[in-house]
C-alpha cells in the first residue's frame, strides 16, 4: 500500500475478476522495474536463490517453517520470480512456482536452478488433488485475492494428508495505520475492522492495484473452513541487520509494530 492521509480516498469495494484482472495487469506491467528495485533483496544476487518471508528479511534458511524439504514437491503460490522455489530446488526439494503473472515468472529464466513454471490463478490451482507435500506463498497472491476462501480451499485440495501450508501477509494491524515509514506511520487514523480494499484506479475508473485486509480472525477461520488447522502464526521482529525501508516498512515502524505475518496450517 502507499495509502496516506485520513479521508482513505483509495479504500473501494470491487469484485472478484476486476481484483484479478487488476493484478494480472499490475504484476506483468511493473515486472521488470520490480526485479530491479527488490531483486537483490529477494535473493536474485544469491547462488540458489533465497526464500524471503517479508520485507524485515527473515528468510526460511532461518525460520524453517516448512519443515523438512528433501524430495518433498513443492507448490509456491504467487511465486514472482521464483527466487524462493529455486531456493527449494536448491535444498532437494521439487517446487512448481505458479504466478497469475507471466512478466513476473519470466524474471526467473536463465537463473539456477532451473523450475518449473505455471501461469495460472491461486483460486484455480490446475494440479490433481493431493499432489503436492508442501505448498508456500510469501506475500504472494493471498494479498492481491478477493475470494481467499477459494485460495485456500484449492491448496488444502492439492495438498496430501499432513501436508503444511505456509504463506506469509502484510500484518492485519498495519491496516489500522497509515502507510507511511516515518513517525506519521505509528499513529492509528483507521478503523483495524475495515475490510475495505486498498484500490488504485486509472483515469477511467479501470482499477490497476489491489490489496484486501482481512483481520486475524478472517483468516483463521477461512483456513479452518478449508480444512486446515493453524498450527502457527509467526510475527518476526525486525532484525537490527535490515537498515532498508521498502514502502511503509522500516526499522522505525519495524521496530514498535508487527509488519508480516507468516502463517502455518496443515492439512490433517
Amino acid at each position: 500500500m502507499t495509502e496516506t492521509g485520513s479521508n482513505h480516498p483509495m479504500r473501494s469495494d470491487l469484485g472478484k475478476y476486476e481484483s484479478v484482472r487488476a493484478s494480472r495487469s499490475w504484476w506483468d506491467a511493473e515486472a521488470d522495474s520490480y526485479a530491479d528495485e527488490h531483486g537483490r533483496f529477494l535473493g536474485d544476487d544469491v547462488p540458489g536463490g533465497a526464500l524471503v518471508w517479508g520485507p524485515e528479511g527473515w528468510t526460511e534458511a532461518e525460520l524453517r517453517l516448512l519443515g523438512p524439504l528433501t524430495g518433498r514437491r513443492v507448490l509456491e503460490v504467487g511465486a514472482g520470480g521464483a527466487q524462493g522455489s529455486r531456493w527449494l530446488a536448491a535444498e532437494g526439494a521439487e517446487p512448481v512456482a505458479l504466478d497469475l503473472s507471466h512478466a513476473m515468472l519470466r524474471q526467473s529464466q536463465g537463473r539456477s536452478p532451473a523450475v518449473p513454471l505455471v501461469q495460472a490463478d491461486a483460486g484455480a490451482l490446475p494440479f490433481a488433488s493431493a499432489s503436492f507435500d508442501l505448498a508456500c506463498s510469501a506475500y504472494g497472491a493471498v494479498p492481491f485475492v478477493a475470494d481467499v476462501e477459494a485460495v485456500f480451499l484449492e491448496v488444502a485440495r492439492v495438498l496430501r494428508p499432513g501436508g503444511r501450508w505456509v504463506f506469509s501477509v502484510t500484518h492485519p494491524v498495519r491496516w489500522a495505520f497509515p502507510d507511511a515509514p516515518g513517525p506519521a506511520g505509528l499513529v492509528a487514523d483507521r478503523p483495524y475492522f475495515d475490510r475495505t480494499p486498498y484500490v488504485e484506479r486509472d483515469g477511467s475508473g479501470t482499477a490497476t492495484y489491489v490489496e484486501h485486509h482481512r483481520t486475524l480472525g478472517d483468516t483463521v477461520r477461512a483456513l479452518v473452513a478449508a480444512g486446515l488447522r493453524v498450527v502457527d502464526l509467526v510475527e518476526p521482529e525486525w532484525p537490527e541487520r535490515n537498515d532498508e525501508t521498502w514502502g511503509g516498512w522500516s526499522p522505525t515502524r519495524g521496530q514498535i509494530l508487527p509488519g508480516t505475518a507468516i502463517w502455518v496450517a496443515v492439512r490433517d
